[in-house]
């Protein structure tokens, strides 16, 4: 077992510099440097793929989809299966070999980096593993913002994913994400290179998340106002947790007449807000709250649970439910049994669905009812009353407090904050951050309720969308003149493309909490401050004067 590590890719990175040891989200050391040495792999095939494209070849879906998943399966609180993972090193040490003999084929010369002249040998995949992370790059300042790329990448390659799954793809993310991958590899950019190539990141991911949008609404209807139920019922459940409405979808097809009802957890709430599946009657509402609570809210649950996606949170060694667990698609865990997707891209679930009859319904924790389904086609829908309401003064100021939920305690801040905003004032939010006031008694304001929310993480798109919509209607030459506050919770590398999204966008003078990325080096965070605002938060009554927001 390797006895060190070097991560930093998320919010809770251990002391805010680098978790060394074992990770603060459970992973492992070994697991760590396997990652590492997958990325690592991915680089190598990207380079590959890079100069293919050059010499005018096309690639094949396949090799793209196993970059994209190769990504997505490092993303934090994904996969902490070393079986898993390793079976995605031996997968890419093949796609590598296939990829290079068909390159000499083509007459082209690639570069003699360690990506590619190393020999697959797996006695050394400890060895190699251990000297290909993160600190690698010695340069203090190149380091930062090649991490920054790949975490935006990461963040990119999750949503790009999901639309694949749906049936729509995008060359052009394709094609950036591994040149991208592909520069990490080779020396010689420059660090104003590097800055432009995460603002390209940005951009990109505007593109991909653009791509989602559509391929979610083309398959099931744009997410409109909807009271979502917090109790319970009276027949067994599965609890489906994570982002993939394709699972999503599958899942309620295949359970329908069954008996057995479906709860969403966390970041599949949103899925309530789709008119496609409204007509599944078993479909019966959200259980619990946002991802960390899992230990506690999926003993109670008492039926089985599947992740389409990350955050898994570890089970202790004699938690109950780990033997209720199924994980698919990008995500793993040691014990627990993976739902495969065919040649078709279909799940078979029966296994689940047996399992489900045998179990107790949920034991309820809660009851009641909450609202969202405040994506931007809903909202141009009430831009009349929206207007009117900014217009007469009603609605001073939004908020947006979308992003990441998480452990620190540091993150009560978000709900004090939301407490103490003025009446005249509404959050507009996405991603589990919202767990920390969506329950809150904050009301409305001529009937428009005081948090709208859009739905998933990647839906922060919709909030840009709402921003630019209300550029246009009040005739303004920039964005930054709206009367909107960003005060933006992230954890890990899905807000990290959302963040580099919106500076794409233009925004400026978004804060970020709870704390600052451990990745950003002092050079690196003064260039961000410098050019697009970004500072971190203070304390609630701090920062309600910093926004403007005290009369």
């Amino acid at each position: 077992m390797a006895e060190n590590m070097f991560c930093y890719q998320c919010q809770e990175t251990a002391k805010g510099t680098g978790c060394t040891v074992k990770g603060v989200c459970g992973k492992t050391s070994t697991t760590s440097n396997n990652m590492d040495l997958l990325l690592f792999v991915v680089r190598g095939v990207s380079i590959i793929t890079t100069e293919l494209r050059k010499a005018g070849r096309t690639i094949s879906h396949p090799t793209n989809a196993f970059v994209t998943d190769a990504l997505f399966c490092t993303i934090t609180n994904a996969n902490f299966d070393d079986e898993s993972v390793l079976a995605r090193v031996d997968a890419g040490l093949a796609l590598r070999a296939q990829l290079q003999e068909e390159a000499k084929a083509a007459g082209i010369t690639l570069p003699q980096v360690e990506e590619l002249t190393w020999d697959g040998n797996k006695s050394t995949y400890t060895a190699i593993a251990a000297k290909v992370g993160v600190l690698r790059e010695t340069n203090e300042d190149l380091r930062s913002l090649k991490e920054l790329a790949i975490y935006g990448l990461k963040g990119m390659a999750a949503y790009h994913e999901h639309a694949m799954r749906l049936g729509f793809e995008n060359e052009e993310v394709h094609a950036f994400m591994q040149d991208t991958l592909a520069k990490t590899a080779t020396n010689g950019l420059s660090l104003e290179e590097w800055i432009g190539i995460v603002l390209k990141t940005g951009e990109t991911g505007v593109q991909a998340m653009a791509l989602l949008d559509k391929a979610n609404t083309t398959r099931y209807g744009n997410p409109e106002i909807t009271k979502v139920n917090i109790g319970v019922g009276k027949n067994p459940g599965i609890l489906i947790s994570g982002h993939d409405l394709h699972d999503m979808e599958q899942l309620l097809a295949q359970t329908e007449g069954t008996g057995v009802d479906v709860y969403t957890h966390s970041e599949m709430l949103p899925a309530h807000y789709y008119p496609a599946f409204k007509k599944y009657k078993h479909f019966v509402g959200n259980y619990g709250n946002a991802w960390w609570k899992q230990r506690e809210e999926f003993a109670t649950f008492n039926g089985p649970i599947v992740f389409t996606t990350n955050c898994i949170v570890p089970p202790s060694d004699n938690a109950e439910y780990k033997s209720r667990m199924y994980t698919m698609n990008s995500t793993g865990f040691p014990g627990c049994k993976h739902i495969p997707t065919d040649a078709n891209g279909n799940k078979d679930f029966s296994e689940v669905i047996a399992l489900a009859k045998t179990c107790q319904a949920p034991t309820e924790i809660e009851s009641g009812e909450i609202v969202g389904g405040f994506a931007h086609e809903q909202v141009f829908q009430l831009a009349g009353p929206v207007v009117e309401a900014i217009k007469s003064g009603a609605i001073r100021k939004f908020i947006v407090m979308g992003g990441c939920d998480g452990r620190m305690k540091g993150r009560d801040y978000y709900a004090e904050f939301a407490k103490a905003l003025p009446k005249d004032t509404v959050i507009l939010t996405a991603g589990c951050a919202k767990y920390r006031y969506n329950k809150l008694p904050l009301g409305d304001i001529n009937g428009i309720p005081r948090v709208l929310d859009a739905g998933q993480c990647n839906d922060s798109y919709s909030l840009a969308l709402i921003a630019l919509k209300l550029k246009e209607v009040f005739e303004l030459s920039d964005v930054n003149e709206l009367p909107i506050v960003y005060n933006i919770a992230w954890y890990e590398q899905k807000a990290v493309i959302v963040l580099l999204a919106l500076l794409s966008l233009g925004v400026k003078n978004i804060h970020l909490g709870p704390t600052l990325p451990a990745f950003l080096s002092p050079n690196v965070a003064k260039v961000l401050v410098e050019n697009f605002g970004i500072a971190g938060i203070g304390t609630v009554d701090e920062d309600l004067k910093k926004f403007g927001l005290l009369a």
